[in-house]
């Protein structure tokens, strides 16, 4: 049997599709659902420790906290319709496979696409992060810049390369001292905590309906829109691990479920607490919130320290997760045909190493040449938003136009709640132009230059026997006996 092209259905290269999918087969039964919920969680974790901060300079307290109050409806909202097509869907193509299914080749390579662009974009911001906190924190005398960066992704994308279990072990670890360290700085933070310096930034009187809770009126909610996301942006790639999954089916639903619940909390914690000790205009601008927070003066504490080194420990589980991610959906997308097949090409260790050193060698480049995290983290929103978009519409497609599909977890609220979290990521992706306008144009033109490689080649050069194109084949096959 040869490969064929699901829209040519021309033969494909000169070998079996057994031999085709066994040189890309991932290490099955790897993770129950507490390492992936410990994945789901040190996705985001980072994001507790620096970035929703600068939030406050653009809407305020008061403009913060509802965008992120609206943006954390957003993820609950697609977590739980993603909880639905996980089990549905149980494959290593995520929002890939989702939209695949719901939307047709076109659907899923954009959904796909754009989930890449966050995963690549992101570590390499995250990279400079560490490369500051090595600094700050000196660490063996070390200054941020390229070494450092290059030993970050040298040094974790080989724990990678050891072994799926192995790695999500270790991101289960470090995860776990961050997040201990989180709830103990919110200890700390409360016992100086004062609800007036919650609303202290200077009120710019200009702005429409501005206050004390809304300084810069309420187009600033709207533009405090990406930081509010950065509590939770990452929680959606807990999907991606679906084939190196025992029983994927009941584990993927309850890992997305516990993960957002854990992040929730944390949020509303680091939030009000960062900003109730210190004041919202002492820490609007801070590369480290949480340590400024602890130092009312300026000096150090035995607190601060361990928060600051806990801070270390946040960033590199995100890091060392997102690389993770993204090797997964590079997978998906190269074995299904999207893009070049030999990127989705396993080691004897059942790990997609192209799928790990391709896009680790972009993101390190990125932040070698450029050194600029916030325009980075910005364009990684930009493709985050359009692939909640996209995958929230096809949970609101595949309820209407396959009602009768087995689905081992339902959303609660069906489509309509689909449907919220599909307004709230539009209205997202608009505010990332009103953050910055170059790094959304950035990352739209890299996203059309994908296009243009799809629409010219690869979409007549998919693989048939891929799982996410297998599933569609199936559905439409079904769909035309039905019609008979």
């Amino acid at each position: 049997m040869t490969l064929e092209s699901t829209e040519s259905a021309r033969p494909g290269p000169a070998e079996s599709a057994d031999d085709y999918l066994e040189r890309r087969t991932l290490r099955r039964g790897s993770a129950g659902w507490l390492l992936l919920t410990g994945l789901g969680v040190a996705y985001v974790v980072s994001g507790d420790y620096s970035g929703w901060n600068f939030g406050l300079a653009e809407g305020g307290f008061g403009g913060l906290a509802i965008a992120m109050a609206l943006m954390g409806l957003m993820y609950v909202c697609m977590v739980f319709s993603l909880a639905e097509l996980s089990s549905v869907l149980p494959t290593a193509g995520g929002g890939y496979g989702f939209a695949r299914r719901a939307l047709g080749p076109w659907g899923g390579f954009l959904t796909g696409t754009a989930i890449l662009i966050e995963y690549v974009l992101a570590p390499a911001a995250i990279s400079l992060f560490i490369g500051d906190y090595v600094e700050s924190l000196g660490l063996f005398g070390l200054t941020s810049g390229w070494p450092v960066y290059l030993a970050c992704f040298v040094v974790f994308i080989g724990i990678h390369l050891w072994g799926v279990g192995e790695a999500l072990r270790f991101s289960f670890v470090v995860t776990g001292v961050a997040v201990a360290a989180l709830l103990v700085f919110a200890v700390g933070a409360f016992v100086d905590f004062d609800a007036s310096r919650l609303d202290d930034i200077a009120v710019h009187h200009d702005a429409f309906g501005s206050s004390s809770w809304l300084p810069m009126g309420l187009m600033g909610i709207w533009a405090a829109f990406p930081f509010g996301m950065w509590f939770f942006l990452g929680v959606e790639g807990v999907p991606l691990a679906a084939e190196e999954t025992r029983d994927p089916a009941r584990t993927l639903p309850k890992a997305i479920r516990w993960s957002m619940g854990i992040l929730v909390v944390l949020a509303l914690l680091t939030f009000f607490a960062s900003a109730g000790a210190r004041g919202s205009a002492a820490i609007q601008d801070a590369g480290n919130p949480l340590v400024e927070a602890l130092q009312p003066d300026g000096k150090a504490t035995a607190l601060s320290r361990v928060v600051n080194y806990a801070g270390l420990a946040g960033l590199v589980a995100s890091f060392f997760s997102l690389i993770y991610a993204g090797s997964r959906q590079l997978f998906a997308l190269s074995r299904a045909g999207y893009l070049p097949r030999f990127l989705s090409l396993t080691s004897r260790r059942k790990a997609p190493y192209l799928g790990l050193l391709v896009p680790g060698a972009i993101a390190f480049s990125l932040a070698a040449a450029t050194g600029d995290g916030a325009r980075m983290l910005n364009a990684a929103v930009f493709g985050a938003t359009v692939s909640y978009a996209l995958m929230s519409l096809s949970h609101i497609v595949l309820r209407r136009r396959e009602p009768d599909l087995e689905r081992p977890y339902r959303t609660p609220g069906g489509a309509l709640t689909s449907s919220v979290a599909l307004v709230l990521a539009c209205a997202a992706l608009v505010a990332t132009f009103l953050v910055d306008v170059v790094a959304a144009l950035i990352a739209l033109g890299v996203y059309a230059v994908a296009v243009g490689y799809f629409g010219l080649y690869s979409r007549k050069h998919l693989v048939a026997r891929a799982p996410e194109e297998e599933f569609a084949a199936l559905a439409a096959a079904e769909a035309e006996l039905e019609r008979e």
